[in-house]
């Protein structure tokens, strides 16, 4: 059949979910049989989130062919197993540099460049490009922002010329509102989602489905009131209410019609619904996993969403361990050696997670000074390795002022040093060495063993600073051996110490790859180990 696409808006305010309903609804698509690829259409013009402090956006998810992305891409990844591309990502930025790229090189012949067609018709351009590229059915486009919002103006017209271009049957809108609860009043409130739905009227657009985020339960009334006001099927009223796991949200969406609703208005026979096994299977296991396991996350970013994807990973890990992963940031900027004994307390297990820039190192590298001596399983992640190598130098080896150049421009054991291909780089956006790369690793290793007795993998960096391999010697005779190795580039991407339980170091993102149905398999043998702990 032809590509039917799947428009994706938002409105009343941000973090309603757009990312898992899109994700989600992909997901029960994908389960009958069809192709979809999910892509997120943003309206800030950075060109993409790589440079963006994770305070203002969160995590910066990372594809395997290296495009720093928005973390709904993760989602995405997470619940549907495809990898997403560089065109699942696309941003203001983006269409405005192609555009005016084009204009630069004369490709206009001379006329005025405008939104309106010239913009509108990149972004559709951009929408359109995953279906020619690979044989889709379906293709789930999010726009981010929500309506009314300046920025997001383009996209919406884009979708509406796109909608009238392809018709009925191959374009629909899927609209995510909110239906807050007013306390003191005892009732919820549906005039913020029949405000939303006007404003999108007003650009054009006439959604076919309403998804109303709720924190309580709506009623038949309330649903045959939105649909009377916002001129959409009562069937086509889904509600989204809190939910113990975002896992949880593809079973709601099908035991209430989402994707037969769909089908049916694009003209594509419903059939039987599927049985969501393997899913169904997690949901259970993670409700049996009560017993609970303490896991210290050692980082800068006091907020979730900059740890989304390890978050998820150690859940995943956790429930195909059957234990429930609780986990406990612990900000390296208040760690000291007078109280890291009390900062560490009670966890079994201690990620030291990855990151930019001087502020928290030092704690980081006391939590790893710490973790190594009292045998606590350790899983550092990109900085989070470099900072347990630079420790291992300061205290194993001697060389008490070993730093990475990134802290230290002038240190003279420079144990951490700038990639060379990096050295003649003065951009910063888009530069660091981004995506999925080969690793051999060890025979005997503990992550040799983990991966099930794999000699290549592949996974995902982000990172501009290495491993200086004029000290491996050094560190293989002193017992931190490095058991995974870039065959290309001979960068050591894997740390770890034999003689411990479970201390490990990766320059890589192993949080990228794990996903509901496939846990990574260095989160499963983290976890496996903190168990043993426990």
């Amino acid at each position: 059949m032809e590509t039917k696409y799947i428009f994706i808006t938002g409105g009343v305010a941000s973090s309603l979910g757009k990312g898992i309903v899109s994700a989600s609804l992909g997901k029960l698509l994908q389960a009958r049989g069809y192709r979809i690829t999910i892509q997120k259409f943003d309206p800030y013009i950075n060109i993409d989130p790589g440079t963006l402090n994770p305070y203002e956006h969160g995590e910066c998810y990372v594809t395997a062919d290296g495009m720093e992305t928005d973390l709904d891409l993760g989602h995405y990844e997470r619940f549907t197993g495809i990898e997403t591309t560089r065109d699942n990502s696309v941003t203001t930025g983006r269409i405005y540099l192609s555009v005016i790229e084009r204009e630069r090189r004369g490709d206009y012949l001379g006329k005025t460049i405008q939104v309106v067609p010239h913009i509108t018709d990149e972004i559709k351009r951009r929408i359109l490009l995953n279906a020619s590229k690979q044989p889709l059915d379906f293709v789930i486009t999010e726009i981010g922002g929500t309506i009314g919002d300046i920025e997001s103006q383009p996209f919406l017209e884009a979708i509406r010329q796109l909608r009238w271009e392809l018709g009925p049957q191959r374009a629909l809108n899927v609209h995510l509102t909110y239906v807050p609860y007013l306390a003191a009043a005892g009732e919820l409130k549906t005039k913020p989602t029949q405000t939303s739905v006007k404003q999108l009227q007003g650009l054009g657009i006439q959604p076919e489905v309403l998804v109303l985020r709720t924190e309580h339960e709506l009623g038949d009334d309330l649903r045959a009131k939105v649909a009377h006001f916002c001129n959409v099927d009562v069937s086509a009223v889904i509600q989204s209410q809190d939910l113990p796991s975002i896992y949880e949200v593809p079973v709601n969406m099908q035991r209430q019609g989402l994707d037969a609703i769909i089908l049916k208005k694009m003209g594509v026979e419903i059939g039987e619904t599927p049985e969501l096994g393997p899913w169904r299977n997690f949901l259970e296991c993670r409700k049996q996993a009560t017993e609970i396991i303490d896991i210290g996350l050692v980082g800068k970013y006091d907020l979730q969403d900059a740890y989304k994807s390890i978050l998820e990973s150690l859940a995943h890990a956790g429930t195909y361990n059957n234990r429930k992963v609780r986990t406990h940031f612990i900000n390296s900027e208040h760690i000291t050696r007078q109280n890291v004994a009390e900062q560490l307390d009670g966890m079994t297990g201690i990620v030291i997670c990855p990151g930019f820039g001087t502020r928290g190192i030092e704690g980081k590298i006391l939590a790893a000074e710490y973790t190594r001596t009292h045998d606590i399983p350790t899983f550092g992640i990109c900085l989070g390795m470099q900072m347990m190598v630079i420790e291992f130098a300061r205290n194993v080896l001697g060389y008490k002022d070993a730093n990475s150049t990134e802290m230290d421009v002038q240190t003279a054991h420079n144990v951490i040093d700038l990639m060379e291909e990096q050295k003649t780089i003065t951009q910063m956006g888009g530069t660091m060495r981004l995506g999925a790369y080969e690793c051999q690793l060890v025979e005997n290793s503990k992550v040799f063993e983990a991966y099930g007795d794999k000699a290549i993998i592949k996974e995902r960096h982000r990172h501009r600073y290495e491993f200086n391999n004029k000290y491996r010697e050094e560190y293989e005779a002193a017992a931190m051996k490095c058991v995974g190795i870039n065959p290309a580039a001979d960068l050591v991407e894997i740390v770890e110490i034999p003689i411990l339980r479970w201390y490990i170091g990766t320059q890589f993102h192993p949080e990228y790859s794990s996903t509901v149905l496939h846990p990574h398999p260095l989160f499963m043998s983290f976890i496996h180990a903190c168990i043993s702990n426990s």
